[in-house]
């Protein structure tokens, strides 16, 4: 039997999102600010509500295509508030706003992937250890300088999840087929 992470066995979604992408080096600028959208939305949350409603919020944000995303005015905010198909709270949709602002000056100046890859220079960090862990000190430096940036809801615990999802932190159990083997 192949062996994966425990929250991994929870629900066929959670399997498929396991198996298929969480903890993957992720370097598409684009991918990179729609995860970090996915993760913000998913404060108070669990990550399985974003996964089921990913791909209707994909739809109704444009494809989170920052350039769309900063047009948005009062009245789509008030549509997007009349929509129960996605997270529906008025500070996050406002969020989405600002981080496409704040993603978008960000790549005035350099790629979103080398802004967010030099935390860990460039390579995956793998945790050795059956601790949870929910931050740590780079996901600290990186959500205030993402906060300074003008980005909204990505506290470190955020900014670490994210971290783990597309790869820059690499905590699948000891045990997963998905560990990166360090011996």
């Amino acid at each position: 039997m192949i062996k994966k992470c425990v929250w991994a066995n929870f629900s066929e979604l959670l399997r498929k999102y396991h198996d298929e992408q969480w903890g993957r080096p992720l370097h598409d600028d684009q991918k990179l600010f729609e995860m970090l959208i996915l993760e913000s939305k998913s404060c108070g949350l669990s990550w399985e509500i974003i996964l089921k409603k990913s791909e209707y919020m994909r739809k109704v944000f444009d494809n989170f295509d920052p350039e769309k995303l900063v047009k948005y005015d009062n009245a789509k905010i008030e549509e997007l508030m009349q929509d129960a198909g996605i997270i529906r709270h008025r500070a996050k949709i406002e969020a989405v706003i600002e981080n496409a602002k704040a993603y978008l000056k960000i790549k005035e100046r350099e790629s979103f992937n080398n802004f967010l890859w030099r935390y860990v220079n460039y390579q995956p960090i793998v945790n050795d250890t059956s601790e949870i862990i929910t931050k740590s000190k780079i996901s600290d430096e990186l959500s205030k300088d993402l906060k300074k940036s003008g980005f909204k809801f990505v506290g470190s615990t955020i900014i670490y999840s994210f971290m783990q999802a597309v790869g820059m932190v690499d905590d699948h159990d000891i045990d997963c087929f998905c560990k990166t083997k360090t011996f």
